[in-house]
């Protein structure tokens, strides 16, 4: 009996007495579920305006990410949250580089014969930088559950290159029930937000940091949706711009879904991934070193 006992003590538990990271990803989940059902089943939720919603989720995640980082006796600001300058200078670094890779992508479309562009006059620039604050909430609260506390406990059980490879196979599944995914957009719209997923996760990685992944997110949704007036993960947004597209087909465009469904999309965060991974290596090192 004592035999396999400690059996299952070290299937739990590694060699250092701690609690396998693979058990409090699971406890994470469970208990965000929950605590998430629990809150959804309250009638007043349903009235309350998405900005605040988002609010209440980020303070939930934040809880319970502060209680498995208690018993772990680490603090809060552990899984990234060094709320100083430093965070500040890369949260707007990582806001435009995505507003960048998005005209970028939004040009390369253009270009192809995609689309043109008309000023949309339904939306000024108040309106635009309103939209800053939603897209914000939702910046924040899908960070902190796909590059917070559960990301980085899997970087810790499975390595770098796992833990990004699944992380980027579970945003795209999370995002597989918007409008619009379907068809050929199912299969370019997945790929490009798992790449997307990786250049996140990379952000995290390189930087130690939630900084750069709040700021790529908010910049690549916001540009996508409230400056161009693409749909955004299917969801249709009315822009500072108004895209009139042409004939040409939705891997080109990426249709009602956005730009992050279109080919175009696909090669640009390609070469951000290779960008993000050669980032603060010696490779990119030599690289520079070459061309001087």
């Amino acid at each position: 009996m004592a035999t396999s006992r400690y059996d299952f003590i070290s299937i739990v538990t590694n060699s250092e007495g701690q609690v396998r990271n693979g058990y409090k990803i699971v406890g994470f989940i469970l208990l965000l579920y929950i605590v998430l059902t629990l809150i959804a089943s309250i009638p007043i939720i349903e009235q309350i305006v998405d900005p605040i919603r988002y609010g209440i989720t980020i303070a939930i995640i934040l809880s319970i990410s502060w209680f498995f980082l208690k018993h772990e006796g680490e603090p809060l600001s552990s899984i990234g949250l060094h709320l100083n300058v430093k965070f500040l200078i890369e949260f707007i670094v990582g806001t435009v580089i995505s507003i960048l890779l998005i005209l970028v992508i939004a040009f390369i479309i253009k270009h192809l014969g995609g689309f043109s562009w008309i000023r949309n006059h339904q939306v000024g620039l108040g309106q635009l930088f309103y939209a800053l604050v939603p897209f914000l909430g939702v910046s924040v609260m899908e960070e902190l559950l796909f590059r917070g506390y559960v990301f980085q406990r899997a970087i810790r059980g499975l390595g770098s290159t796992y833990a990004l490879l699944l992380f980027g196979l579970l945003f795209s599944i999370a995002h597989w029930g918007n409008p619009g995914m379907e068809g050929i957009a199912k299969i370019t719209g997945s790929l490009n937000i798992g790449l997307a997923a990786i250049i996140l996760g990379l952000a995290y990685i390189k930087t130690q940091s939630l900084a750069m992944p709040f700021g790529i997110h908010l910049g690549w949704n916001w540009a996508q949706g409230s400056l161009l007036g693409f749909g955004v993960s299917g969801i249709e947004f009315q822009g500072f711009f108004k895209p009139v597209f042409n004939d040409s087909p939705n891997w080109v465009t990426g249709g009602d879904f956005g730009l992050e469904a279109a080919l175009p999309a696909t090669i640009v965060c390609l070469v951000a991934c290779i960008g993000f991974a050669l980032w603060g290596t010696k490779t990119l090192g030599n690289i520079l070193q070459k061309r001087h």
